[in-house]
């Protein structure tokens, strides 16, 4: 079976002053802090959360 596919997701920007649902999508990413990074499955799901918070992330891929 094929590794899964893997992106780097880094949070850059406070989520002070955001949307509700803005700070929810951050929280499922499983961003906590401004600096933390993750890595994440790429799937459909993923790549929406990374969309609606774009404006929040750094994504390296």
């Amino acid at each position: 079976m094929a590794k899964a596919k893997r992106i780097k997701v880094r949070l850059v920007r406070s989520t002070n002053k955001c949307l509700a649902a803005h700070k929810a999508c951050v929280r499922g990413l499983g961003l906590r802090r401004i600096g933390h990074t993750v890595e994440v499955q790429d799937t459909p799901a993923i790549r929406g959360l990374i969309g609606k918070v774009a404006y929040l992330l750094s994504v390296e891929g």
